[in-house]
């Protein structure tokens, strides 16, 4: 845990599991990529979760706003001791709630100044075509965030270019190589209506 210091440009990294069927084993490139079996294996998430309470949600929001804060900090925003905040955030480290602490990048500073959605279709549904899919999409780095979805597309992905040169680059030397690809549709983002954390309200009860 990272005592005090300046900013808020580190995040922590929650997990959640979703609805949806995932795979076995991540790509150690992606933070929130479809995770695929070597024996494309399909599974499902988890049925057994991690009983939060109100205090674990403070925390959790603590750290979402600024994991760079000490735990005297954290314990005086949710009311709690340092030593009672360190084994709950241990403890939620260790059940995989918290999947780890990164840094929030700005990447128009790097010169990635446009976003692109692409839909894709891939011609062929079988567990070997998509787990070939997903190890080729590992190996662009522009390519930040990839999900299998319901409806007329296969997959979302979202990808990081510096401009439409460069995306028609990506595209020609990489993208367009992968084979399987059937039908694809590209958007570019004109602007950014919101970016935000996870919502750490208590669930309604049953």
């Amino acid at each position: 845990m990272a005592q005090g210091g300046e900013g808020g440009g580190v995040q922590a990294v929650i997990h959640t599991e979703y609805g949806m069927p995932f795979y076995k084993e991540d790509f150690s490139s992606f933070l929130r990529f479809p995770r695929f079996s070597s024996k494309f294996v399909f599974l499902y998430p988890e049925t057994k979760k991690m009983k939060l309470d109100k205090f674990d949600l403070a925390i959790l929001k603590a750290l979402q706003q600024n994991s760079r804060a000490s735990l005297n900090e954290i314990g005086a925003e949710v009311g709690l001791s340092s030593t009672p905040c360190w084994n709950r955030i241990k403890r939620m480290e260790s059940a995989g709630v918290i999947r780890g602490y990164t840094v929030d990048i700005d990447p128009a500073s790097l010169g990635f100044m446009d976003t692109v959605i692409v839909h894709i279709t891939l011609e062929s549904h079988s567990e070997e075509t998509l787990y070939e899919f997903g190890r080729a999409l590992a190996q662009i780095p522009e390519v930040l965030e990839a999900f299998l979805v319901s409806g007329d597309y296969d997959y979302y992905i979202r990808i990081a270019v510096r401009d439409t040169r460069d995306y028609e680059r990506l595209l020609r030397e990489q993208l367009y190589r992968i084979p399987g690809i059937r039908h694809s549709k590209s958007c570019f983002v004109l602007r950014r209506l919101k970016e935000t954390q996870l919502p750490l309200s208590p669930p309604p009860a049953e």
